[in-house]
């Protein structure tokens, strides 16, 4: 998926390929207001030490997926979504593969949308549970 919010003209103002979704390898499979999917494809630098996958990515993969779809419903009345908090429970690691994420809309208000998150191994079992809020501020520009 190469554009940033479907059906919106938002130009982002770091171009995609030089964000922080891009340097861990972030593909978003499916966005919109209500669901996002994404997946990333495991490697060496995501680990921690001991041979895990840090709890970082799994926090970070959550907070963009809910931020990007809060967006595909906000940009266009002039707002912007803004991480304001990001609850992760690391229930099973995953050591290699694929990491699969689903984000679902639990709660649209005028100032904070309300997201869970699942991320998934190959096998789907469920490894990490996340519950995002993100606060719906004016745009200030670029």
């Amino acid at each position: 998926m190469t554009e940033f919010m479907p059906g919106s003209d938002f130009e982002p103002v770091v171009p995609l390929d030089r964000t922080f979704d891009a340097l861990y390898g972030l593909e978003m499979l499916e966005l919109t207001s209500e669901l996002a999917r994404a997946q990333v494809v495991v490697r060496e630098h995501h680990m921690q030490p001991m041979g895990l996958v840090h709890g970082g990515v799994f926090a970070s993969i959550a907070e963009s997926l809910a931020s990007a779809a809060t967006g595909v419903g906000v940009v266009a009345d002039g707002n912007a979504p803004q991480g304001l908090s990001n609850q992760t429970s690391f229930l099973r690691p995953i050591l290699a593969g694929t990491i699969h994420a689903v984000a679902r809309r639990r709660h649209k208000g005028r100032t904070t949308w309300v997201w869970e998150v699942e991320i998934t191994d190959d096998e789907d079992r469920l490894c990490a549970l996340v519950r995002m809020t993100i606060a719906v501020r004016p745009f200030a520009g670029g």
